[in-house]
C-alpha cells in the first residue's frame, strides 16, 4: 500500500506522500482489519498526538450522547444554560447553531494573526500573557466579549473556533460534569480506549473542545470504527443511529457552498462538527490544522487516521491531495 500511487496519477507514493505532508502516525484499516501501519522516525505507536480540531467533532458526539439522553436539547439557546452569556453573541445562539458552524460572530480565524486569533490563544493559555489581567481571566469570559456580525444566527457555514469552546462549556453546564469526565464516561470507556486522552484546559478550568485533545491514533481509529458500525463498540451501543443517520446526511449543502470552507470539500456538507465529501461519496471526516485527520467510508468499511506536524497551520492544496489520497485508498484498501 505504501508503494502504490498517492492518487489516481499522481507521481508520488502513498509513503513519499506521507512524508511530504511531514505525517507522524498513519493508518488504514479494512472491515476493521489494519491494512497499513507507518509511523515517521522517531514516534512510537503509542505516543499520545494532539489532533487540535478533531476535538471539535469529539465534542459533538458527546453533545449527540447527552441529546439522546434526554440532558441537552440543541435548540436550547445558549444563554439560557450559560446565562453568563446573555448579551454576548452567543445569548441567543441555539446549541444546533455551535455544532453546525452557523453562529452570527464576529471574529477572524486567523491562525497566524497577532490581533483577535492570538487574544484567544492567549485566554486559553496557549499563548504566554502579555500582561493584561483581563487575559488571565479564562475561556469564558473572553467568549463574553466576542459580538454578532452582520447576520443571523443560522445563516451560511462559517467555520469559527470560539463556537466548540463555547460548546465545551454547555456541555459542562447542562450534565453537571467536567468535559474530562464525560468524554471518559460517555466515549473512551465504552471504547475500550488504550489509553487516557488528555485536554488542555484555561487557568480556570474550561476546557478547550475547540481544539485541545490529545490522543493516540490508534484510539481515534477506535473511534472511527465505532462510528462505521453504527455507533456501537466492544461493550455495546454508544452513539444512536438517530444521531449517526442525522450527522452523515442532515448538513446543508447550499449553507455549506455559500460559507467560508467551500474550498475545503467541492460538494460538501458539514453537521454537527463533522464533515460529509457529499457528491456521490458517502464518506465523512473530522479534520484539524497541521494535519490532522479521521476519515471514514461507509461504502468499503475502510477508516484512515492521519497525525501530523506540518509547519504550516493550513495548506489548501496539500489538504485536496491528501483528500484525493484517502479516497483512493479507501476504494482500494
Amino acid at each position: 500500500m505504501l508503494a502504490q500511487p498517492a492518487s489516481p496519477g499522481s507521481d508520488l507514493s502513498v509513503s513519499s506522500m506521507l512524508e511530504r505532508a511531514q505525517v507522524d502516525s498513519f493508518l488504514v484499516s479494512r472491515d476493521g482489519k489494519m491494512m497499513c501501519e507507518w509511523h515517521a522516525a522517531g514516534v512510537e505507536r503509542s505516543d499520545p498526538h494532539l489532533v487540535f480540531s478533531i476535538s471539535k467533532s469529539i465534542a459533538a458526539l458527546i453533545a449527540g450522547i447527552l441529546e439522546d439522553q434526554g440532558a441537552l436539547d440543541p435548540e436550547t439557546p445558549v444563554g439560557d444554560i450559560v446565562p453568563e452569556m446573555r448579551g454576548s453573541a452567543y445569548g441567543d445562539a441555539i446549541v444546533r447553531h455551535l455544532l453546525d458552524m452557523r453562529v452570527s460572530l464576529d471574529f477572524d480565524e486567523s491562525y497566524l494573526s497577532q490581533d483577535a486569533y492570538a487574544r484567544y490563544r492567549r485566554a486559553m493559555a496557549w499563548n504566554p500573557s502579555v500582561g493584561d489581567d483581563s487575559e488571565t481571566a479564562g475561556m469564558l469570559a473572553f467568549l463574553r466579549t466576542l459580538d454578532k456580525a452582520g447576520y443571523p444566527h443560522g445563516g451560511d457555514h462559517a467555520y469559527l473556533s470560539p463556537n466548540s469552546d463555547m460548546l465545551g462549556i454547555v456541555l459542562e453546564r447542562a450534565s453537571g460534569e467536567r468535559f474530562s469526565d464525560l468524554c471518559a464516561r460517555l466515549l473512551w470507556e465504552p471504547l475500550e480506549a488504550t489509553a487516557d486522552a488528555f485536554i488542555t484546559v484555561d487557568n480556570l478550568g474550561a476546557p478547550r473542545t475547540a481544539g485541545g485533545m490529545s490522543l493516540r491514533p490508534h484510539d481515534l481509529h477506535a473511534l472511527g470504527q465505532m462510528l462505521l458500525d453504527g455507533g456501537i463498540g466492544p461493550r455495546g451501543r454508544i452513539v444512536s443511529e438517530r444521531w449517526l443517520k442525522d450527522m452523515q446526511t442532515a448538513g446543508d449543502a447550499d449553507a455549506w457552498a455559500r460559507g467560508t470552507q467551500a474550498d475545503f470539500l467541492a460538494h460538501g456538507r458539514y453537521r454537527s462538527n463533522w464533515y460529509q465529501v457529499g457528491g456521490d461519496s458517502d464518506a465523512f471526516l473530522a479534520a484539524g490544522i497541521h494535519g490532522q485527520f479521521l476519515y471514514c467510508d461507509p461504502a468499503t468499511n475502510t477508516v484512515i487516521v492521519c497525525a501530523s506536524s506540518q509547519h504550516e497551520p493550513q495548506s489548501d492544496g496539500l489538504d485536496q491531495q491528501m483528500l484525493r489520497m484517502f479516497a483512493a485508498l479507501a476504494a482500494a484498501a
